[in-house]
């Protein structure tokens, strides 16, 4: 699987960019590389790399801007964006989240744990949808032919994360879905890992859904739950 998959590597540092895209090739992924963010926006345009290693922090512009400008465009939106940097207070990652990243790691790293990171990314990228499953509620339709949501009846746009966290929720309708289930099963990544990314990707999701938030419900200290509300 990683052989097909090219990975976009966004780093301004020479030597943090060249030992990442080395173990990254090692691990059987092409690689390319920018140190900044003009580069790095003309290469994602040009070859639409499922998944994004962006460093926060560059000499042009900054990753947040980078990532908002791959959402906006329909040719990169739905790519998987993993943040990389050594800001690391709780309004960084947040900020970093808003704009449609799908995962954070700070600085510094450990490389094994980045290439896994990036290994599960590509699978859940590469990974072929359910084109047999449609939901339609009275607030909310999902279509997993066209992985399309409308929310009375005007479509909204999702990323990639988003609309695999509303899937997984909305077909364990009723179930409770703890964090690190969700981890798991829709980020690809260890359950026991502390991280505020679901709760975060959650707010954002309900911000998207507007009048079909409801529907996503919290379990205090335990998760969350899909549950369908009437009028």
């Amino acid at each position: 699987m990683s052989e097909t998959v090219s990975v976009l590597v966004v780093e301004d540092e020479d030597d943090i960019r060249n030992l990442v895209a080395l173990h990254l090739r090692r691990a059987g992924f092409r690689v390319l590389t920018a140190g900044d963010g003009e580069r790095a926006l003309q290469l994602a345009q040009q070859n639409q790399p499922p998944v994004v290693l962006l460093d926060l922090m560059l000499p042009d512009m900054s990753g947040n801007e980078i990532c908002a400008a791959l959402r906006a465009s329909p040719e990169t939106r739905d790519t998987y964006v993993i943040m990389v940097t050594a800001r690391t207070e709780e309004e960084d990652r947040i900020a970093g989240f808003e704009v449609g990243a799908d995962d954070y790691v700070p600085k510094p790293f450990s490389v094994r744990e980045l290439v896994l990171r990036v290994q599960a990314a590509a699978r859940r990228v590469t990974r072929v949808p359910d084109t047999h499953d449609e939901m339609e509620l009275e607030h909310l339709r999902i279509d997993a032919t066209s992985h399309r949501v409308w929310v009375e009846g005007s479509e909204i746009e999702l990323t990639a994360t988003e609309y695999k966290l509303l899937l997984h929720l909305a077909r364990n309708n009723g179930k409770l879905c703890s964090r690190g289930e969700l981890l798991r099963d829709v980020w690809d990544l260890p359950p026991s890992l502390n991280t505020r990314t679901v709760d975060t990707h959650v707010k954002r999701l309900r911000q998207k859904l507007g009048a079909a938030s409801a529907y996503i419900e919290t379990v205090r200290g335990a998760g969350y739950r899909f549950r369908e509300f009437s009028s």
